[in-house]
């Protein structure tokens, strides 16, 4: 029972009820913000044969159920009393902290997810990672994200929402800090798994806790809002990705065992929003819906009650009165009664597998256009020639050199194929995906250089000829390599196109329904997919790649709305937590599917993205609408 405003659905037949006399009973005096407890069988009189309200008979009176059925009906007058509490509290200052504070959660997922598309290349460089090994880490952090999902998901609905936060956050801040300082690639994948183990709960708890302290016409709105921040992460591990990754001569070393490369810094970097979100929330209390939910009521008031008094002292009302006294309890059955709620709406996976495409249709491109620009020399004979410059993108066949000398050079992309070195000179020599095929080497020296067996193949020979002091590690030193610049500007056009179907999403969530958005923006979204089969250049594809994430972002931000009002309580954050791991298993089978298909055809990953928005925005427009429910 709550006064003043909500008293009165409680005592719709009682008469004289007045301002003078409200908050009173026949039996004791209750002032006006006072919380009165949990109430106890002896609390009020009542007739013989008569049930006073909150007080249900014994379990041994009624059937199993029938108890069910009271259960049912207390949870739902204990939603619609929480949803007209929460309007009493109102929207204002402790929302939008709560907002800010979340926001820092969801944009470190967004930072996690393009953390590993950004490093991936220069971390499997430096860490002379063999082809066979390579996208690995792509796999293991989302396989790590998939598991957290379900399984931090799963935590919140039992020991709370910001305790569950606050762990999984944590987990993710200290291996990622710790995944840029760990030099072997399996100890590096095993970092990042857990740190994707850790990040993988802030999806599906920062959701369930944001609106458990919304109003019911608030909620679409602001969730839609909330959603903004994953973009804000993206387009924060873009621009620091640009600004730090190219920059090899940001490096140190410790001998030739230890090597700090500027991708590690960059994996710093992107571990601070994290770190913030961690300490922020330290100071946010538990969601008040969650301990009803567990029978801490009293826990429950004094949290509402501060989220109504910091409400209302910045609208500048300080003197208000919070007018809850009483809280509805249901009823606790000796068992867990499960209770049926909406179906999971997994179709908003496609994302991670379109996401995880785009950047190696676009990279495959640029690996064609590279690769036709190659230069072929052949049949040439070079004596007595010093090479002290940069070689790059060529091919040298059927090559004779003698008594040349290679001085601090760079070779790029240079192969010699059947070439013979007689009596040369090799001194600080760099080379990356360069290689000598069936070549041979009579009496040649080797000083400082990364030349070895790796990049001597198919059957090259070294005929009385000295290496000493050979580099170890890989090597990462091309200060003139613009094209790490393209890549993570072409990721920051893609994320800068969400903006506008945020904006709109937020503004029309609460007016056109959920569904309504959730359904025309796959659709509209599988149609942009298609026409990617008609993307034949670089900027055609980008065009794709902005528009395809301009008209998903509204489903994406639709479907989480859905699955947070499809879930009561008790499972809310179990069932996000689910459809979460589904996205996150999505991604794993892009970076398996799309990726095997990228370099051989287009149209089966197309038809296939096109045909799940297509049909799974079909199937979105005859889901139930959640837009006029409250939280169960």
């Amino acid at each position: 029972m709550i006064a003043t405003a909500i008293v009165e659905g409680y005592h719709d037949n009682e008469e004289g009820s007045s301002d003078a006399t409200e908050g009173h009973d026949d039996e004791d005096e209750i002032y006006e913000g006072e919380y009165q407890g949990i109430p106890s069988a002896g609390d009020r009189k009542h007739k013989e044969g008569q049930v006073a309200l909150g007080q249900p008979m014994s379990d041994a009176t009624r059937d199993r159920k029938g108890l069910e059925e009271e259960r049912q009906a207390d949870e739902e007058e204990l939603a619609q009393q929480y949803e007209l509490i929460i309007q009493e509290c109102g929207h204002g200052r402790f929302q939008w902290q709560l907002f800010l504070v979340l926001g820092l959660a969801l944009m470190s997922d967004g930072v996690e997810v393009f953390v590993v598309g950004f490093v991936l290349p220069s971390a499997e460089t430096d860490m002379c990672v063999p082809n066979s090994s390579s996208g690995w880490l792509g796999s293991v952090v989302y396989l790590g994200m998939m598991v957290g999902a379900l399984f931090w998901g799963g935590m919140s609905d039992k020991v709370g929402r910001r305790q569950c936060l606050l762990i999984c956050m944590s987990t993710n801040g200290f291996f990622a800090f710790l995944s840029s300082f760990v030099q072997g690639y399996g100890l590096f994948l095993l970092c990042r798994l857990f740190a994707g183990f850790g990040i993988g709960g802030a999806v599906p708890i920062v959701f369930s806790f944001f609106a458990e302290v919304l109003s019911r016409e608030k909620r679409g709105e602001h969730l839609s809002w909330l959603c903004m921040f994953w973009m804000i992460g993206e387009i924060y591990a873009s621009a620091m990705a640009w600004a730090i990754i190219p920059h090899y001569g940001w490096s140190f070393s410790m001998g030739s065992a230890y090597q700090f490369h500027s991708w590690r810094v960059f994996v710093v970097v992107c571990a601070l929003p994290c770190v913030c979100a961690v300490v922020a929330l330290t100071f946010m209390p538990e969601s008040p819906r969650f301990y009803l939910e567990v029978g801490k009521h009293d826990e429950a008031w004094m949290i509402l009650k501060q989220i109504h008094d910091t409400n209302m002292r910045a609208r500048g009302q300080p003197e208000k009165v919070f007018t809850v006294n009483r809280i509805k309890i249901p009823k606790q059955l000796d068992e867990l009664v499960e209770m049926e709620t909406e179906s999971v709406y997994p179709s908003g996976y496609r994302y991670y597998g379109l996401s995880v495409w785009f950047p190696d249709v676009i990279k495959h491109l640029q690996a064609d256009d590279y690769a036709s620009k190659v230069k072929i020399h052949n049949n040439e004979r070079i004596e007595d020639f010093t090479f002290n410059f940069t070689l790059e993108n060529q091919i040298h066949k059927n090559g004779l050199f003698i008594n040349d000398r290679f001085i601090h050079m760079k070779l790029r992309s240079v192969t010699f194929i059947d070439s013979t070195f007689h009596n040369c000179y090799f001194d600080d020599v760099t080379s990356v995906g360069s290689f000598f095929r069936n070549c041979t080497f009579i009496e040649a020296f080797f000083f400082n250089t990364d030349i070895d067996e790796s990049k001597l193949v198919d059957g090259t020979e070294v005929v009385n000829s000295t290496f000493t002091h050979n580099k170890t590690g890989c090597q990462m030193t091309f200060d003139d390599d613009y094209s790490a610049y393209w890549v993570y500007f072409i990721n920051f056009l893609g994320t800068l196109a969400v903006l506008p179907g945020n904006i709109v999403s937020a503004l029309l969530m609460d007016k056109i329904g959920r569904l309504s958005m959730l359904g025309g923006s796959m659709v509209l979204s599988g149609i942009s997919c298609f026409f990617l089969w008609f993307g034949t250049s670089e900027s055609m594809m980008i065009f794709m790649l902005c528009l395809y994430n301009g008209l998903s972002i509204s489903a994406w931000n639709s479907l989480d709305v859905v699955t947070t009002e499809s879930f009561p309580t008790v499972r809310r954050g179990t069932g996000f937590g689910f459809c979460n791991a589904l996205c996150k298993l999505a991604a794993v089978l892009g970076n398996l599917i799309f990726g095997s298909l990228v370099g051989i055809t287009k149209a089966i990953p197309i038809l296939m993205a096109s045909s799940v928005l297509v049909g799974g925005g079909l199937v979105a427009l005859r889901l139930p609408d959640t837009r006029a429910n409250v939280l169960m």
